[in-house]
């Protein structure tokens, strides 16, 4: 039986892949997705979100939802756009929707004719879930678990010495993710980090006749070159796709309960995830953190699922 899922992304690269994977991916129902504003605001995530969507034309055809945008404007340096992505040169602009609906709603309304069977996979800030759970208190126990990718433990932060861009984005709702009743489990750069790829990834994509092919040669060379630009780096991650797999085959991941608590406040830590590691630990475990994986296997499975259309995961 298909895994029920909920996608809260926020269009970079690595959101992009795992978006094309889900959607194609017959072990999985993903019944929602939720724009997130990260790399670009939260209007242009859905527009970009839909369109792909459109474009792709996938069997099942997800709710979307609006996230809200964030007061504070203590932002990075944008790291994706509309033409930064290729979505230019293949002629793709979202019609846009009649009726646009708040993200919380498309996640409590989903949630709350599922309880305890949706996932939701959140692969940008935290904004929207935890906007979710404080206008209902009861939705963190009516999910099955919250996947969020994001957060640090030893692993130098991405936008910051100390930072994930994902949680340093909002670390307000990061916190009170944290501090939530529901079921988690945190998938940091520690561990995503550890798969990349270069431009041998385009051997393994499908036909260019296809839409999905043409889609996907046209905007992961557009990511790789945008790495040896501004990092001077022949790699790229894929940090949100890893964490797809996290929900699909979850058997290839190793765990551990830990307490972990995020810096709002801080003039240099800001948004740094900071984990009670001590001999004995005054703080109590809240998530569980992903520590390590199967990197060759999980490499495998992406590259495998790129090919054919969904990661095949274990229904």
């Amino acid at each position: 039986m298909p895994k029920k899922v909920i996608l809260d992304i926020d269009p970079g690269i690595d959101d992009v892949l795992s978006l094309c994977l889900a959607l194609f991916d017959p072990s999985l129902e993903v019944l929602g997705i939720t724009a997130c504003g990260g790399h670009v605001s939260s209007p242009l995530a859905l527009r970009m979100i839909q369109a792909i969507i459109e474009y792709l034309d996938p069997p099942r055809l997800p709710r979307l939802g609006l996230g809200s945008e964030l007061l504070e404007k203590h932002l990075p340096e944008k790291r994706c756009s509309w033409d930064s992505l290729g979505l230019d040169s293949l002629g793709i602009d979202g019609a846009g929707l009649c009726t646009v609906h708040p993200a919380e709603k498309i996640i409590s309304d989903l949630v709350r004719v599922h309880p305890n069977e949706i996932t939701i996979l959140t692969c940008g800030p935290l904004t929207n879930v935890a906007r979710a759970f404080a206008l209902e208190s009861d939705l963190p126990t009516l999910i099955h678990r919250l996947i969020i990718i994001g957060g640090a433990i030893t692993e130098p932060g991405n936008v910051t010495p100390v930072a994930e861009f994902n949680i340093y984005r909002d670390p307000v709702a990061a916190r009170q993710i944290f501090r939530s009743r529901a079921a988690k489990t945190l998938v940091p750069l520690d561990v995503t980090n550890r798969v990349t790829f270069n431009f041998e990834i385009l051997d393994y994509l499908p036909p260019e006749t296809t839409k999905i092919g043409e889609f996907l040669r046209k905007i992961i060379p557009q990511a790789l070159n945008s790495y040896r630009r501004r990092l001077g780096m022949e790699r790229m991650y894929i940090q949100d796709t890893v964490g797809l797999l996290v929900l699909t085959h979850p058997h290839l991941f190793q765990y551990k309960m830990m307490a972990a608590e995020v810096e709002c406040a801080g003039e240099i830590t800001r948004g740094m995830t900071v984990f009670d590691r001590r001999h004995h630990p005054t703080w109590n475990e809240n998530l569980d953190v992903v520590i390590s994986q199967d990197e060759e296997r999980v490499k495998e499975l992406i590259l495998t699922g790129l090919r054919s259309g969904g990661v095949q995961g274990e229904g």
